[in-house]
C-alpha cells in the first residue's frame, strides 16, 4: 500500500497509507486534507489541486499531458519545475513515499 504525505505551508505533515488507483487530489480529498480543492473534479480544468512533488519524486511521475501544462500556467501560486495537478497524478506501488507540498495561496 503505497505512503503519501502532503506537507502544508507551516510545515506540518501528514502521512497516508493509500490504495493505489486513485488520483493523489481524490486521496487527498477523502482524508480531509487542506488546500487541495479540486472544484472541478479532476478533469485538468481548474488547477485547484496544485501541488509541488518533492524533487526525489520527479523522476518517477508519468510524463505531464499538455492539458496539464496548460492549466499550471493559471495557478494560483508560482508555478516551479515541481509543479503538477494532483489529479492528474494516479497513485501507484511506484509512487511509495512521495511528498505533496500544497502552496501556501490554496490554504485558507
Amino acid at each position: 500500500m503505497p505512503r503519501v504525505t502532503y506537507v502544508q505551508p507551516d510545515g506540518s505533515r501528514e502521512t497516508f497509507d493509500l490504495g493505489a488507483g486513485k488520483s493523489l487530489m481524490l486521496a487527498a480529498q477523502s482524508n480531509g486534507v487542506s488546500g487541495i480543492l479540486g472544484e472541478c473534479g479532476g478533469q485538468a480544468m481548474c488547477a485547484t489541486c496544485h501541488v509541488y512533488v518533492d524533487s526525489r519524486h520527479l523522476d518517477r511521475l508519468p510524463p505531464m499531458s499538455e492539458e496539464e501544462d496548460v492549466m499550471l500556467e493559471d495557478v494560483a501560486s508560482e508555478r516551479k519545475p515541481s509543479s503538477r495537478l494532483s489529479c492528474q497524478i494516479e497513485l501507484t506501488d511506484e509512487l511509495d513515499g512521495i511528498e505533496l507540498h500544497v502552496p501556501e495561496e490554496q490554504v485558507w
